[in-house]
């Protein structure tokens, strides 16, 4: 058995002794686990951390509303990174997983370009990738954060929306 099914199945027996209506953060996470392949890293408090191949970093805000956050060391992470990311909008949002993979991709793309973030949405998802030179002091590579769409209100970013 191999150490990621074992902490997989771990973790599922652990959430499945907790009482209904305990922490919905540890099912959400057996979800995601199932949903994308990421192996669990652990957690404190309402942060639960990733491994998972197909980016550096990749973590959950269980605090509503749910946040997840993909990190790649690359300023152009491999097309897999845009996928996991439409992988864990689906078990986030129910959105289509390549729906919001080819939205990441273009915020992505339109980050490098223009030298600011890039908000859009789709199916329920909304995505924020920043460019991959970063003037806030975290570093190169690339940056998106996923959450559930909420009423939009102005942060003065560029937006892109897509329907899918």
């Amino acid at each position: 058995m191999t150490l990621r099914a074992l902490l997989a199945g771990l973790l599922l027996s652990l959430v499945l002794t907790v009482p209904a209506g305990a922490d919905s953060c540890d099912r959400f996470t057996v979800r995601l686990i199932r949903g994308t392949g990421v192996a669990l890293a652990g957690r404190s408090g309402s942060t639960v951390v990733f491994r998972a191949v197909d980016a550096d970093r990749m973590s959950l805000d269980c605090a509503p509303p749910r946040r997840l956050l993909f990190r790649s060391d690359r300023r152009e992470p491999p097309r897999a990174f845009f996928v996991l990311i439409g992988l864990a909008a689906k078990t986030l949002t129910g959105a289509s997983p390549e729906a919001v993979e080819a939205l990441a991709l273009r915020l992505h793309q339109d980050s490098l370009l223009t030298g600011e973030p890039q908000l859009g949405r789709s199916d329920g998802a909304v995505l924020r990738c920043d460019p991959g030179d970063r003037p806030d002091g975290i570093g190169g590579g690339s940056l998106c954060r996923l959450a559930p769409d909420r009423p939009h209100r102005g942060h003065g970013l560029s937006h892109r929306v897509a329907r899918g």
